[in-house]
């Protein structure tokens, strides 16, 4: 369950860590990224033969994903922390894959049912986004749990399966099926990592009235 604790002061001074720091360049690589997964997944369905350019588009994930462990790892190791890093880290993230689902329920990937699956994703993190940025005004910190990890590992996972979607499915069928599996694991993940995190937010609220 999720603990919340009363967020300790930040302090004044500003971390060592600036603008054009690596930590930082590996974030805005990531935010890069996205428009361009975008563009390979638009354009793939669109030229005769555009396949491959999911693959492409897949590795754009893919090293998007590593750097956002690197930047996070590098920023504390060498202690190059800084608050555009803080900021921009977790934005990167959401719209890697919100833009990714939409991008693949465009082309039809994710369809039906699975819709759904995507819907329960884009709405959590949109919500959960807004309710810590509140939190935060009232200095309260909502630690990330391991089945939250969990989460975002089953997501990360499940969008880059269905990147590949069409185009590996040509190799071993039923890849964007198996990655349709893989997203709706990651909602089902997402509503309870959410609702707990809902709970825990509304307990503190209650309590300060």
């Amino acid at each position: 369950m999720v603990d919340v604790t009363t967020q300790q002061r930040m302090p004044t001074e500003v971390k060592r860590g600036h603008a054009l720091a690596l930590p930082n360049l590996l974030t805005y690589g990531r935010c890069v990224a996205v428009p361009l997964v975008a563009a390979c997944l638009f354009w793939s369905d669109i030229l005769e033969g555009g396949l491959w350019l999911r693959w492409v588009a897949l590795a754009l994930y893919i090293v998007a994903a590593i750097t956002d462990f690197f930047d996070g790892y590098l920023a504390r190791v060498w202690s190059q922390q800084s608050a555009i890093g803080r900021m921009l880290d977790p934005i990167a993230d959401k719209l890697l894959v919100s833009t990714s689902l939409l991008m693949l329920a465009s082309d039809g990937t994710i369809r039906g049912w699975s819709l759904w699956a995507a819907i329960v994703i884009l709405c959590r993190e949109i919500l959960v986004s807004g309710l810590r940025e509140f939190l935060a005004e009232l200095r309260v910190s909502v630690p990330v749990t391991r089945l939250a990890k969990w989460k975002t590992t089953a997501q990360l996972v499940a969008v880059a399966v269905l990147l590949a979607g069409p185009a590996a499915d040509k190799l071993v069928p039923g890849i964007t099926l198996f990655g349709l599996i893989l997203l709706w694991i990651a909602a089902l993940l997402t509503l309870y990592t959410g609702w707990d995190y809902f709970r825990a937010g509304a307990r503190h609220l209650i309590e300060d009235e």
